[in-house]
């Protein structure tokens, strides 16, 4: 199953089953770490037990090293153990240990953020740290919050107060502007030839070359969005 799709509407939580290793069983996204990765099934008894020692040996930070594919498996564990055991609070008591219901919480947001943003989580481009802030906002606010990360290079102090500003009810680009991060604005690398021609169309249709590039995509990708929905 495809964890995000195309096209209005785009989802801003998880899609894919929980406890599925969509992001940490790509070799794209964690490289080696791929052939390792644990599927967790909320309704398989055996496969639960192992979320819940893997909880446990997470919240005592046994896990292993502090890296990002070892706690998005964490985060799958919570979530997985949640799912089967039916709330915080008792996935908290199955694991036992120094598990509380807050750190449930927590990771298991990580684990429901979408594919698009998890997927940076992976490959280390946004700390699992700050993808605990991303997961406290809802909506395309999430988006933009880890997209900010990536083109300003956002600390997770930083994260963590935008992402409380926003859940207090204020704009998110409002906010990231005020703190100077811009939204919107790119360093793109083109081929020669591409460049050459949109610059050419910006001049004949006197329209900006990010105005040219915003339609285009808009363009592409209703289209791709029109032609899956035609799909049988």
């Amino acid at each position: 199953m495809s964890d995000e799709t195309q096209g209005p509407g785009m989802p801003t939580d998880r899609e894919s089953p929980v406890g599925q290793p969509v992001i940490r069983g790509d070799p794209d996204a964690t490289g080696e770490h791929a052939n390792r990765a644990v599927k967790f099934d909320p309704t398989d008894d055996e496969s639960l037990e192992a979320a819940a020692t893997t909880v446990r040996a997470f919240a005592e930070n046994t896990v292993g090293d502090e890296d990002s594919v070892y706690m998005l498996r964490g985060a799958a564990a919570c979530a997985a153990l949640v799912r089967g055991v039916g709330s915080y609070k008792a996935a908290a008591e199955r694991a036992g240990g120094e598990t509380t219901v807050s750190f449930i919480r927590k990771w298991s947001r990580v684990h429901d953020l979408p594919r698009s943003i998890r997927r940076h989580v992976a490959k280390g481009e946004i700390a699992p740290t700050a993808a605990k802030h991303i997961a406290r906002v809802s909506g395309t606010s999430r988006f933009l919050l880890a997209f900010a990360i990536l083109d300003h290079g956002l600390t997770v102090r930083e994260v963590r107060t935008l992402a409380s500003e926003i859940t207090d009810g204020a704009d998110p680009a409002v906010v990231l502007g005020q703190a100077g991060y811009p939204l919107g604005e790119l360093t793109i690398r083109l081929p020669v030839e591409a460049y050459c021609e949109l610059r050419r169309r910006a001049s004949l249709e006197d329209e900006s070359p990010g105005s040219l590039i915003a339609a285009a995509l808009a363009e592409h990708y209703d289209a791709v969005g029109e032609s899956d929905r035609r799909q049988p």
